[in-house]
C-alpha cells in the first residue's frame, strides 16, 4: 500500500475567497506554458510549469534570469522593473533584429487557454496578440488584473536584479504592498481612506484651537472699547438728524414747484385746448362740400379709366391680328421659295447617288486586295523564353548581392566595435574604468558616463569612480594603497551635497555603483607624520594617507574610510606584495588581439567591396541584354497592331460609304414634296383673308371708344375748376386751425419741461430718501421753511463737530469686529459638526480595515514563523499600529539568530542579531545569512551593504 500523502501546507486567507484550484491541480491565471524566441540567450524555448513550486537550476549564464525577465515583460511589465535595461530592444538575441514571448494562462476552466504574445524588436517596437488577434496593450492589462497578477509589486514578482530594492522597502512601503498583492481588495482603499481622513482630523484639530483662540481674543477688544462706542454713536445720531434735515430740504423745494405746475402751468395748457378744438371744428365743417364733389370726381375719372382700358386692349388686338397677318405672308414666301429649291435638289441627289456608289466599290476592291498578317509564335517564344532565363539569372545575383551586402554590413559594425573598444583600451580612464570591471562592477563605465553627461545639474563637485581620482607615483605603494582600501570605495562616487547624493544614487542603483557623501567638518584636522624612533628600527619609514595625490575630498574619504592615518609603511608582507599586478594594468594581449580582429575585418571588408562590384558589373550587363529582347518583342507586337489596325479602318471606311448610299437612296422624291407645299400655300392664303377682315371690325370699334373717351374727359375738367373754387376758401379757415394747434403744442411744451423739471426734483429727492411713514413723521417735526431747515441743519452739525476722538474709526472697528466674532462662531459651530462626522467615519472604516489586516498580518506571521523554525532560526511578521496616524502602520519583518563576531577594537563582541538591531535603527533591512563565524570585516561590509553604502 502507499505510503499516505503528506497534509499539504495551511494556504494564507486573503480576506475574499481564493480561486479553487480544477482537477488539472492549476487556479486560474496560472501559467501552463511560456514560449521563447530570440530572447536573450534563448534561439527558442518552450517551458511548460506544473501546477505548484517550480524550480529553475543552472549554472551562471544558462538564461535563468531570462526566462524570469520574459514572464515579466510577457505579462505587460515595465523593463525598468526588470533593473537591467530601460528598453524592450535590449532583450532581442544579439544578432537578431526581432523576438516574441507567448505565455498562456490557464483560464476559468482547464479547457480554456488564453495565450498572450509579446512581439518585440530592436527599435523598441512592441506588438500584442491575445488569442492570436492583435490588441492594444490596454487589453492585455485587463486580462492581467483580471487574475490579480502584479509583475510591479515586488512582494508578489521579485526578480533578483531588485533585490536590493525589496531589502529597502520601508515597513510602510511593504504594508501597502503586502495589501495590494495578498490582501482583500478593499484593504487599500480603506487604508488610502483612512489617512486622507486622519489628515483632515488634524487640521480640523488645529483649525478649531485657532478659531477658539481669535475668538476670545476678539470679543476681549470689543470690551474695551464700549464706552468709546457710545460717545461715538451719539455724534453720529447728530449727524444722522442733520444729513435727515438734508434729505427734507429737496422735498421742501419739490413741494414748492408741484404747487406752481398746478395753479399756473396747467390752467394755461387748458385754455390753449378749447381753442385750438374750437378751430378745428370750424375747418372740418368746410371741408364737407367740397369731400362731395371730390366723390363725384372720383366716380367721374373711374369710368374714364375703364373707357382708357378698352381703347388700350382694341389697340392690343389690332396689333395681334396685324403680327398674325405678317406671320402668314412671310410663310406663304417660304413655301414658294422651298418649291424652288426641291427643284434644284434633285438634280443633285442624283448626282450624289453616282458618286456614293464609285466611292464604295473602290473601297470594297481596297479590301480585297489587303494581304493578313501571321504573327511569329516561334519567335515570340524563343524570346520569351531568353528573358525568363535573364530574369532567373538576375534574380540569383540579385541575392547573392544581397549576401554580400550583408556580410559587409556586418563586418563594419564588428571592425567599428573593435575600433571603439581599442580607443576605449587605449585610453589611461578606460583602462581603470576596466580595471574596475574586472573586480565586479561591471556597469561602471556606464556610470561614468552618465555622471559626465549630467555634471551641469549638480550644486556641488563630484568626483569617481575613486580609482581615478588617485595619484600615486611610486608602483610599491600603489600596491600597498591598492590592497589596504576596501573594492568597493575604488568604484565609488563622492558627492558633496546632500540633493547631489540623493539624485546620483536613485541613477547608481541601476548601475550597482555606491555613492558616499562627504561633508567638510574643519574641527577635524588631519595628524601630521610622526616617526618615531622605535618606528623607524622596525623599518616604517612613511605613513598610507602620504603617499598619494587626491582631491581633498577624495582623499578625507579614503582616510576615514580605510584609516590610512593608522597604517604604516615598510613590513615585509607589503614588499613581498609589490611585485602582484595592480588593477590599473591593461592586458596588452587583449589589445593586440583586437588590432589583429581590425585588420582581418579590414581585409574582409576590401575582398567583399571586389565582390560586390563584380556582381553589380554582372547584373547591369544580364539587365541590358534583358532590355534589348523586351525591345525586340515590342517591335514584332507592334507590326502586327499596326497591320490589325489598317485593316479594321478599310472595314470601316467600307460599311460607312454603304450607309450613304443607302441613305440617298432613301430620300423622297420632288413631286410628292411640291404637292405638300402647293396646298400648304392655298391654306396659307385663306388664313390671311380671315385676318384682314377682323383686322376692320377692331378699328371700327376703336373709332367709337376714342369719342367716348374725349366727352367723359372734358366733365372731369369741370368738375376740377369747381373744387378749386371752394378750396381757396377752406385753406383760410386752415391757416387758424394750424395756428390754434401751434399755440397748443407751445404750451404744452411749456407744461412737459415743467412735469420734467418737476419729475427731476422728484428723482433728486427720491435719490437722496424715500418717504416711508417713520421719515415722513420725522419730517413733521423739522422746520417748514427752507431758510429755517437750513439754519436748524448748520446748528446740529456745528454741534456734532464739537465732540473729538483720539480714534474717528472706533465704531467702524467694533462693529466689524462684531460681524467677525458672528462669523467665526458660525465657522467654529460649523467645524466642530464636521470634526464629529470625520471622527465617525474614520471609526467605521477603521472597524472594518484593522480587524482584517490584523487578521491576515497574524496568518502571515503563522506560516513565517514556521518556516523559520524548521530552519531553526526566529522569524516574525507583526503590525506597527500607530493609533489614528494610518500612514506610519507598516508591517514589521525580524529574523534573529546567532553568530560570533571576530572584531578588531573598532567594533566589540556582538551578536548577529546586535547587527541586525543597529541596522533597524538605521531604517534598514533585516539580514537574512546562515549562522556562522563572521570576521569582523564580513560584519562591517554587511551592516554598510545593508544601510545603502
Amino acid at each position: 500500500m502507499a505510503a499516505p500523502r503528506a497534509a499539504k501546507r495551511a494556504k494564507l486567507d486573503r480576506g475574499a475567497a481564493p480561486p479553487q484550484r480544477g482537477e488539472d491541480d492549476y487556479v486560474p491565471g496560472n501559467i501552463v506554458e511560456v514560449e521563447l524566441c530570440n530572447f536573450m540567450t534563448y534561439d527558442r524555448l518552450v517551458c511548460r510549469p506544473g501546477p505548484r513550486l517550480n524550480l529553475v537550476v543552472g549554472p551562471n549564464g544558462s538564461g535563468k534570469s531570462s526566462l524570469v525577465c520574459a514572464i515579466a515583460l510577457g505579462l505587460a511589465g515595465d523593463p525598468n522593473i526588470l533593473g537591467r535595461a530601460s528598453s524592450v530592444g535590449a532583450f532581442v538575441k544579439r544578432g537578431e533584429v526581432a523576438g516574441h514571448v507567448k505565455i498562456s494562462l490557464r483560464g476559468d476552466t482547464p479547457d480554456e487557454k488564453i495565450c498572450i504574445t509579446r512581439k518585440i524588436d530592436t527599435k523598441n517596437k512592441s506588438e500584442w496578440l491575445l488569442n492570436g488577434a492583435t490588441v492594444p496593450k490596454k487589453e492585455v492589462i485587463d486580462v492581467i488584473k483580471k487574475f490579480n497578477i502584479q509583475v510591479n509589486n515586488l512582494t508578489q514578482f521579485l526578480p533578483q536584479d531588485r533585490v536590493s530594492e525589496f531589502a529597502k522597502l520601508s515597513p510602510i512601503q511593504l504594508l501597502e504592498e503586502t495589501e495590494k498583492a495578498v490582501g482583500d481588495p478593499d484593504l487599500p482603499v480603506q487604508h488610502r481612506q483612512l489617512v486622507e481622513r486622519s489628515k483632515e482630523l488634524k487640521a480640523l484639530e488645529v483649525a478649531l484651537k485657532q478659531k477658539e483662540r481669535t475668538l476670545n481674543n476678539l470679543k476681549a477688544l470689543n470690551a474695551e472699547q464700549e464706552k468709546d462706542v457710545e460717545r461715538v454713536r451719539l455724534r453720529d445720531n447728530l449727524l444722522r438728524k442733520a444729513e435727515l434735515m438734508k434729505k427734507k430740504l429737496p422735498w421742501l423745494k419739490f413741494d414748492m414747484m408741484r404747487k406752481e405746475f398746478t395753479e399756473v402751468i396747467q390752467e394755461q395748457e387748458k385754455i390753449a385746448k378749447k381753442k385750438m378744438e374750437e378751430a378745428a371744428r370750424i375747418w372740418e365743417d368746410s371741408k364737407g362740400p367740397i369731400d362731395e364733389l371730390k366723390k363725384h370726381r372720383a366716380a367721374h375719372t373711374s369710368n374714364i379709366k375703364k373707357t382708357s382700358n378698352q381703347v388700350n386692349e382694341n389697340m392690343t388686338n389690332r396689333r395681334k391680328v396685324t403680327d398674325h397677318e405678317m406671320q402668314l405672308n412671310a410663310e406663304l414666301k417660304a413655301a414658294f421659295d422651298d418649291i424652288d429649291y426641291l427643284k434644284k435638289q434633285e438634280k443633285s441627289r442624283q448626282q450624289r447617288i453616282l458618286k456614293a456608289k464609285e466611292d464604295l466599290a473602290a473601297a470594297e476592291k481596297e479590301l480585297e486586295d489587303l494581304q493578313p498578317y501571321e504573327l511569329p509564335k516561334a519567335e515570340m517564344a524563343q524570346l520569351t523564353d531568353q528573358i525568363a532565363q535573364i530574369s532567373v539569372e538576375i534574380k540569383n545575383l540579385k541575392a547573392e548581392r544581397n549576401s554580400v551586402e550583408s556580410q559587409l554590413a556586418r563586418e563594419n559594425e564588428s571592425m567599428g566595435r573593435c575600433s571603439n573598444r581599442l580607443m576605449e583600451m587605449e585610453s589611461k580612464n578606460s583602462k581603470l574604468l576596466q580595471a574596475l570591471q574586472m573586480i565586479g562592477a561591471d556597469k561602471i563605465t556606464e556610470a561614468y558616463h552618465w555622471v559626465q553627461d549630467n555634471k551641469k545639474n549638480f550644486r556641488g563637485e563630484v568626483y569617481g569612480p575613486v580609482l581615478l581620482e588617485v595619484n600615486v607615483e611610486d608602483k610599491l605603494h600603489a600596491t600597498y594603497l591598492e590592497n589596504h582600501v576596501p573594492n568597493y570605495i575604488w568604484k565609488s562616487f563622492i558627492t558633496q551635497d546632500a540633493s547631489d547624493r540623493d539624485y546620483i544614487f536613485r541613477e547608481m542603483k541601476k548601475y550597482g555603483i555606491p555613492v558616499l557623501n562627504y561633508i567638510m567638518d574643519e574641527r577635524v584636522r588631519r595628524r601630521p607624520l610622526n616617526i618615531t624612533p622605535e618606528m623607524k628600527q622596525l623599518g616604517i619609514y612613511s605613513r598610507l594617507d602620504q603617499v598619494f595625490r587626491a582631491p581633498d575630498a577624495v582623499k578625507d574619504v579614503l582616510i576615514n574610510q580605510a584609516m590610512l592615518d593608522d597604517s604604516y609603511i615598510g613590513t615585509d608582507e607589503t614588499h613581498r606584495r609589490a611585485d602582484e599586478p595592480s588593477h590599473a594594468d591593461l592586458d596588452v594581449s587583449d589589445i593586440e588581439n583586437l588590432r589583429l580582429q581590425k585588420e582581418k575585418h579590414e581585409r574582409n571588408i576590401e575582398g567583399m567591396l571586389e565582390v560586390l562590384k563584380g556582381v553589380q558589373r554582372k547584373q547591369r550587363q544580364l539587365e541590358d541584354n534583358e532590355a534589348n529582347i523586351h525591345k525586340q518583342k515590342e517591335e514584332i507586337i507592334n507590326m502586327m497592331m499596326s497591320q490589325k489596325k489598317r485593316q479594321e479602318e478599310i472595314k470601316r471606311r467600307v460599311d460607312m460609304r454603304r450607309r450613304v448610299l443607302e441613305d440617298l437612296c432613301k430620300e423622297e422624291d420632288v413631286e410628292s414634296s411640291t404637292r405638300k407645299l402647293v396646298d400648304q400655300v392655298a391654306n396659307l392664303k385663306d388664313k390671311r383673308f380671315q385676318a384682314m377682315i377682323k383686322l376692320k371690325d377692331l378699328l371700327t370699334e376703336a373709332v367709337a371708344l376714342k369719342w367716348s373717351h374725349t366727352e367723359k374727359q372734358m366733365a372731369s375738367i369741370e368738375l376740377d375748376a369747381k373744387i378749386w373754387e371752394m378750396e381757396k376758401g377752406v385753406k383760410k379757415l386752415e391757416k387758424d386751425a394750424n395756428m390754434a394747434a401751434r399755440e397748443y403744442e407751445d404750451r404744452k411744451r411749456i407744461t412737459q419741461e415743467h412735469k420734467r423739471k418737476l419729475a427731476l426734483a422728484q428723482q433728486h429727492a427720491e435719490s437722496i430718501t424715500m418717504i416711508t411713514k417713520d421719515i415722513e413723521k420725522e419730517f413733521d417735526e423739522m422746520p417748514r421753511t427752507v431758510e429755517e431747515l437750513e439754519a436748524a441743519i448748520q446748528d446740529t452739525e456745528v454741534e456734532a463737530n464739537s465732540m473729538l476722538f483720539l480714534n474717528q474709526n472706533v465704531l467702524q472697528e467694533y462693529q466689524n469686529r462684531q460681524r467677525e466674532i458672528e462669523s467665526i462662531s458660525n465657522k467654529l459651530k460649523d467645524d466642530k459638526d464636521e470634526y464629529e462626522i470625520c471622527c465617525s467615519e474614520i471609526e467605521t472604516v477603521k472597524g472594518k480595515w484593522l480587524p482584517t489586516l490584523r487578521t491576515l498580518v497574524s496568518k502571515i506571521n503563522d506560516t513565517f514563523s514556521r518556516n523559520f523554525q524548521e530552519m531553526a532560526v526566529a522569524g516574525e511578521v507583526s503590525l506597527d499600529e500607530h493609533d489614528l496616524d494610518f500612514d506610519q502602520y507598516g508591517i514589521l519583518i525580524k529574523v534573529k539568530f546567532r553568530c560570533f563576531l571576530l572584531t578588531p577594537k573598532l567594533l566589540p563582541d556582538l551578536e548577529y542579531s546586535d547587527a541586525c538591531s543597529i541596522l533597524n535603527i538605521m531604517n534598514g533591512p533585516w539580514i537574512e545569512k546562515p549562522a556562522k563565524v563572521w570576521s569582523a570585516g564580513d560584519c562591517w561590509r554587511t551592516v554598510m551593504s545593508a544601510a545603502g553604502h
